[in-house]
């Protein structure tokens, strides 16, 4: 029998922050047929605070790299807050990551590796790798890295 995903964090020892409260009019999760849709989310810190800072300006690749892990275990957090149980989500299918970044930056995919391989852990290599976008631009609130999620329950 395989580990569930709430035994794999467990194993990984995992800590949460805690899920953002919506900035606007619309829904943190939904679920659509047998899908999770889930919110741009951001880096949440563990008091609450949202990570900030440029990638190119004021972080390095590393630094953005864990941004977007932070995003990942936000995302986590959000999920298990909003949806309940973890174990019914099967696999990552899409992701799009946003990485608020200089102009002249050009490795957002690395930085988006810290969310992906985050979500790897958790879920394996088969479930935990889906398609993925990342691109560049201006974020809300000074964020360095948004990202949005759809997963596959079974």
């Amino acid at each position: 029998m395989h580990n569930t995903v709430s035994q794999k964090i467990k194993e990984l020892q995992l800590k949460f922050p805690p899920p953002p409260k919506p900035a606007g009019v619309y829904r943190p999760i939904l679920v659509v047929d047998k899908y999770l849709y889930v919110s741009g989310q951001a880096p949440v810190n563990f008091d609450g605070s949202l990570m900030q800072g440029r990638v190119g300006e004021d972080l390095d690749i590393d630094a953005g790299y864990q941004a977007a892990r932070q995003v990942g275990l936000t995302m986590l957090s959000t999920i298990i807050t909003h949806f309940g149980d973890i174990d019914k989500v099967k696999r990552v299918v899409k992701v799009l990551g946003m990485v608020n970044s200089t102009p002249d930056f050009q490795r957002h995919p690395l930085v988006m590796n810290g969310f992906s391989e985050l979500m790897a852990e958790v879920f394996g290599n088969e479930y935990g790798i889906g398609a993925r976008s990342a691109v560049g631009m201006m974020l809300p609130d000074g964020i360095p890295v948004e990202v949005e999620a759809l997963f596959e329950l079974h």
